[in-house]
């Protein structure tokens, strides 16, 4: 086979360019696996955008990978962070955060996670986090009944919720 300079270049080129692609461009079996992420949620007095909104969680609601970790970070005492096992996945993990404690949860099961502030959660003070394919809890997680504070504040979570989801889609 006689082959010109030209299309030996090209094939050289062509080789090279099939090596440096973005990792999502790529041929499955050669990505790198991904690392997992930090997600920091604060525990507040009060919201730093909004200081009307007191006791709250920042942000309340995270769309998460399924190994990513969720870091409760004290801003400000007298909060704390628990899982509502009435809201997480079969076979998900629960926490139960003491008073003034930063916690740090790994959620490898993908559903929704519902929490809240043990002082606060009449007040309002809850979040939820979606973690990966949230089909199998999150119609029943959504369904749950919440008292004071809590229903206003979990039908604006859920609101956005689906918006984030429908995006999803």
């Amino acid at each position: 086979m006689n082959q010109t300079r030209r299309a030996h270049m090209k094939m050289l080129g062509a080789g090279l360019g099939m090596t440096i692609l973005p990792a999502p461009l790529r041929a499955s079996g050669d990505m790198a696996p991904v690392t997992p992420v930090i997600h920091v949620v604060e525990m507040r007095n009060r919201h730093p955008e909004n200081g009307g909104m007191r006791n709250v969680f920042v942000p309340d609601l995270l769309r998460v990978k399924p190994g990513d970790t969720i870091r409760f970070v004290t801003v400000d005492k007298g909060h704390n962070t628990v899982s509502d096992d009435r809201m997480i996945p079969e076979g998900g993990q629960s926490w139960d955060g003491r008073i003034a404690q930063d916690v740090e949860v790994t959620l490898t099961t993908e559903g929704a996670y519902g929490y809240y502030c043990a002082p606060h959660r009449s007040l309002g003070m809850v979040g939820l986090i979606l973690v990966g394919d949230v089909s199998g809890n999150y119609r029943a997680v959504k369904e749950q009944r919440q008292r004071g504070k809590a229903r206003e504040v979990y039908a604006d979570i859920f609101k956005r919720a689906d918006a984030l989801l429908a995006a999803d889609a």
